[in-house]
Order: C-alpha cells, then sequence, then structure tokens
C-alpha cells in the first residue's frame, strides 16, 4: 500500500462521495431502520436539513458535533452532517454513565450534542457537570417527552444546505481510552482515512480497485455488481462498525440497523435473512459466540444466512472453533480478521475462505513491519520478536497531545510509521503470532478499559482498604476486568455489591466480572504490586468460581 502509484483517492472528503453516489443511484436504499427504507436522494436531503441547521447555529469547519446514540438512521445522519459543512463528529460510548459522557464532552468541547430520549438519564446527570452545548437534538426513540434540547425533526424544517467545496483535509476525531483511561482523540483525515481504507472497500468485490474519484462513483452506480448489505452489529462508536459503515455508502450499498441497542442474536439472523445481508460487521467472539448459538438453536436452524460473503472483524479474539461453526452455515463467506487500532493500520489480516485455510494465522498487511528494540526490522527474521509499525495513510496524531503522538507516530530514518505497542513474533513468509500489547489496558468484548480508573472507583467504597484491576484471558470476551479487592475489618460486602457500587458510577462493561475478596494485596515498600503473583491468584480463583454478573 505504501509503495503503490499515487491516485486521486488521498483528495476525497466522505460527504463529497457520498454526495455523488446519492446523484448516481438517488431512488436506492441507502437505510434500512424501523421497518423503514431510506433512499440516497432522501437521505442526502435529511443530512442536507441538518446540516444547514447547524450552519445557522454557527457550526463549521472543525466544530465539533457529539454523537451520543446507538445504531440508527439519526446517528448516520447526524454523522454525514457534520462532514457537510467540515466539522468533527464525536463518537462517544452509549454506555456511559454521566459522569463518563462530561468527561468526554470536556475533552471534545461539542458545539452541538445529538441524543436519544431513552439516555436522557446520562445527559442530565452530565449536565450538573458541564454545561451542555447550546444545540442539543433529542431523538425520540421511547414514549418519554423531549427533556432536555429540541426535537431531532425540528432540526429539519430548514432548506437543504447546498453541497460547498469539501477537501481531504477535514477531520474525522475517534476517541478511545487509549493506555491512560482519560479519553482522547485519535486524528484522521478524510483523505488518508479513505485511502486506508481501499483494501476493506474493495478487497472482496470482482473488481479492479478505483484510481480515481470519478471511478469510484462509477463502481458505486453499477448494476451489475452485487449489491453490498452491510450489517453492522457493534455500535457505531467503534472504528470497525463505523468505518465499513461510511466504506458501505461508498459501494452505494444499504446498511441495515436492528430496531434495539441491547443486541439480540436471533434478531441479527432474521435481519441477515430478510435483508440479504453480504457484509455482516462483528467484534469476535463476544458477538460470534452468542450468534453461533443462536444459529444452532432450533429456532436458528430455520433461519437461511447462506447468502453471507464477507464477515469483517477488528480488535478482538475470534478462535478457530467459532469461525469454523460460522462457516457451517454460511460456506461462501469469507472471513477477515483485521488486526488494527484506531491509531492506524491495517496491520495484519487474518483471512478464511474456507475450513482448509484453518487454523487461522494474521499475516502482514502491505506497508506493515516488525520492529524490535532498537528498532530495526526483522518480519523477515523468523522467531524473532517485536512491536508491529504501519508506514501508510495515517491519522495525524492525537488531538491537542503532542507528547504522546510523538510516541505512537514516530518518524524512523525519515519515514513516519503508527506504533500503537502490539507485540508479535515472526513466524516467516508475511505470518506473525500475536503476543499482546504491553500495556495493562484490558480488552474485554472490543471496549479498552483502563484498570486505574475502575481501581480509582472501588477505592471510593468506603469499606474497600485496596484494590487491583487487571484482565484475565476469555475465550468469549478476549479478557474480562477482574478486581482484587481488600475490605476493611468487619466489612461485609459481597463481590456483587462491589460490582453494583461500581456499576453506580462506570459503563457495565467497566464492572468487574471476577471480584476476589483478598485479605492482603501485599504491597512493596514503593507501594507497587506483584502482578504476576496477583494474576495466577486471579486466574486460579476464576478457574473454579463462574463469573460474577452479566456479561460485559
Amino acid at each position: 500500500m505504501a509503495d503503490a502509484p499515487p491516485t486521486e483517492l488521498s483528495s476525497a472528503n466522505f460527504a463529497s462521495v457520498w454526495d455523488d453516489v446519492a446523484r448516481a443511484v438517488p431512488e436506492r436504499v441507502v437505510v434500512h431502520a424501523e421497518g423503514r427504507d431510506v433512499t440516497y436522494r432522501e437521505f442526502e436531503d435529511l443530512a442536507a436539513r441538518l446540516a444547514a441547521t447547524f450552519a445557522a447555529h454557527g457550526l463549521g469547519v472543525d466544530s465539533t458535533v457529539a454523537i451520543f446514540m446507538y445504531n440508527r438512521l439519526e446517528y448516520l445522519a447526524t454523522l454525514y452532517a457534520a462532514f457537510k459543512i467540515g466539522a468533527i463528529p464525536v463518537n462517544i460510548n452509549f454506555r456511559y454513565q454521566g459522569a463518563e459522557l462530561a468527561e468526554l464532552l470536556v475533552a471534545s468541547r461539542p458545539s452541538a450534542l445529538v441524543y436519544p430520549t431513552s439516555l436522557v438519564g446520562p445527559v442530565r446527570d452530565a449536565a450538573r457537570i458541564v454545561d451542555l452545548p447550546e444545540l442539543v437534538l433529542a431523538v425520540p426513540d421511547d414514549a418519554a417527552p423531549v427533556e432536555l434540547g429540541a426535537p431531532f425533526a425540528s432540526a429539519l424544517e430548514t432548506e437543504p444546505l447546498a453541497p460547498r467545496e469539501l477537501g481531504p483535509e477535514h477531520k474525522i476525531f475517534m476517541f478511545t481510552g487509549g493506555t491512560t483511561g482519560r479519553p482522547k482523540a485519535v486524528v484522521w483525515t478524510h483523505g488518508n482515512l479513505f485511502d486506508s481504507q481501499q483494501f476493506s472497500i474493495y478487497g472482496s468485490l470482482p473488481v479492479e480497485a478505483p484510481r480515481t474519484l470519478d471511478e469510484v462513483t462509477a463502481i458505486a452506480a453499477r448494476d451489475d455488481l452485487a449489491r453490498t448489505v452491510c450489517l453492522p452489529l457493534p455500535p457505531m462508536m467503534h472504528a470497525t462498525a463505523l468505518f465499513n459503515v461510511m466504506n458501505a455508502l461508498v459501494l452505494g450499498g444499504t446498511v441495515v440497523f436492528l430496531s434495539s441497542a441491547r443486541f439480540d442474536p436471533l434478531a441479527a439472523l432474521r435481519a441477515i435473512e430478510e435483508h440479504e445481508v453480504t457484509r455482516l460487521i462483528v467484534a469476535g467472539n463476544a458477538v460470534v459466540g452468542p450468534l453461533v448459538d443462536a444459529l444452532e438453536s432450533d429456532e436458528g436452524r430455520t433461519i437461511d444466512i447462506s447468502g453471507l460473503g464477507t464477515v469483517l472483524s477488528s480488535g478482538m479474539v475470534w478462535s478457530d472453533e467459532l469461525k469454523a461453526r460460522l462457516l457451517e452455515r454460511a460456506p461462501r463467506a469469507t472471513l477477515v480478521d483485521i488486526f488494527g487500532s484506531s491509531e492506524g493500520g491495517p496491520f495484519a489480516y487474518g483471512v478464511v475462505r474456507g475450513p482448509e485455510d484453518l487454523p487461522s494465522r494474521p499475516r502482514l498487511a502491505p506497508g506493515c513491519v516488525v520492529l524490535d528494540a532498537e528498532r530495526r526490522e526483522v518480519q523477515d527474521e523468523v522467531g524473532a520478536t517485536g512491536v508491529l509499525a504501519y508506514r501508510g495513510a495515517m491519522p495525524l496524531g492525537y488531538h491537542e497531545d503532542p507528547e504522546r503522538t510523538a510516541q505512537t507516530y514516530p518518524v524512523i530514518d525519515g519515514v513516519r510509521h503508527v506504533m500503537p505497542g502490539d507485540w508479535v513474533r515472526v513466524l516467516g513468509d508475511g505470518y506473525v503470532e500475536l503476543l499482546g500489547r504491553g500495556s495493562g489496558v484490558i480488552n474485554t468484548g472490543g471496549e479498552k478499559v483502563f484498570p486505574g480508573e475502575v481501581e480509582e472507583v472501588l477505592l471510593e467504597i468506603p469499606e474497600v482498604v485496596d484494590a487491583a484491576v487487571l484482565g484475565l484471558p476469555d475465550e468469549r470476551w478476549g479478557e474480562v476486568v477482574t478486581a482484587l479487592v481488600k475490605l476493611a475489618p468487619g466489612a461485609t460486602l459481597s463481590p456483587e455489591d462491589v460490582r453494583a457500587r461500581v456499576g453506580e458510577h462506570l459503563a457495565g462493561y467497566k464492572k468487574p466480572r471476577h471480584v476476589i475478596l483478598v485479605d492482603e494485596l501485599e504491597r512493596s515498600p514503593s507501594g507497587k504490586l506483584d502482578m504476576r503473583r496477583l494474576r495466577a491468584q486471579a486466574a486460579a480463583h476464576a478457574q473454579n468460581n463462574p463469573p460474577t454478573g452479566r456479561t460485559p
């Protein structure tokens, strides 16, 4: 990728590309949601009206628009509207509680906030901590009246904004907890993101990748190509789901949204069959496990998903066993396990086209190298270990954090690289074995959890004297949050009580799945813990005790 001849694609802007596609296929369905089909013409008009309202409230280039919402038509329309005026959408986890939402609002300083009425509770709580933006729009998704802000529909009562000249330099934020636990935004430009997505967009299609923006539109308008119908099961506030939905629109495809924020495997399977989904976005075992279990149930056995062409996952453990079980019901599907990060990539792909490709092994993507401790390339040295680094199209860095940007995006021998910190062992012929990230961040079901954030909440519980949080390996979730807790003498809190207290302050996925009550954590004089010993202790406990509470 890094060595490919230059093309026009690095000058792309997603809003301009989508505008061109809408003009080319105006009556094609772009979104199916809530039992309604929305055409490209209707979708562009909706986004243009919302963009006009944004502009009337003073929003423009580099203004930020906070989207606190699960997967809905309005989420995608808000994204499109922000792009149309050069504004920057801010992805916010809809599972956040009030304090977490407030922290991200402070970090992103949005000029507008869009949320569904079912999430008014966290918005109300956040408003007690920070001032909300002047423009707040509420999408009615339950029977409750609009309490905070104006109804979303009121923002569509203006004349649509005429298309503007938009360049590749406009920005897209992807907020991530990173390794510090505090929200920070990875800053992409439209041009760099579009360039980096070419394999994801066109890799599974029987077409030659476009070299000009006119060719991008021509491919989207072709009637002889099978229509791309994309169903994102993870929330779009994660890069994997968001970028693949954006890519589906580049192809003139259709996006299917489920009607509930809570993952319902049977509802997902019915949607795959009913809408003839060709491109399914998952999040490793956390999503594929329940999906395959539902397929093998009495009700699931009658559902036909054989039309699936591609199943994509990124950033999560996806076992060979679940891949094999999925292929039994979707034999024509290509399973693509993408090893990337919000900071950039892709670094490697694990591609399975049939049972003969199992066990799956990740292979380095074009533009990816392995660097040892001296930053020497070792991807051709079998048995060597090192850190993955990518040198193709990548983000500008972290928003307002030049020090961390310099660490993650170093310039080596005159070439800029992105190095989030993932270690691998070289297997030969481009294949690598993933060893994990060299930080304490916990990746559970695709969600990043910083142990210190959970420990801070635990230590605020009056009965808790000391606490340590770590991640334990888990077949379905990749890792699960685990807490070792020392209680004050005479305290009678149960593990479930501790979990409930944490849940009052943090999103559900941050609550420890295992709470282990210990007599002592045995800190050194400097306050450090023997994490190797604690991890072994936690693993032994988890093996003999079922997890506490519901799934993350």
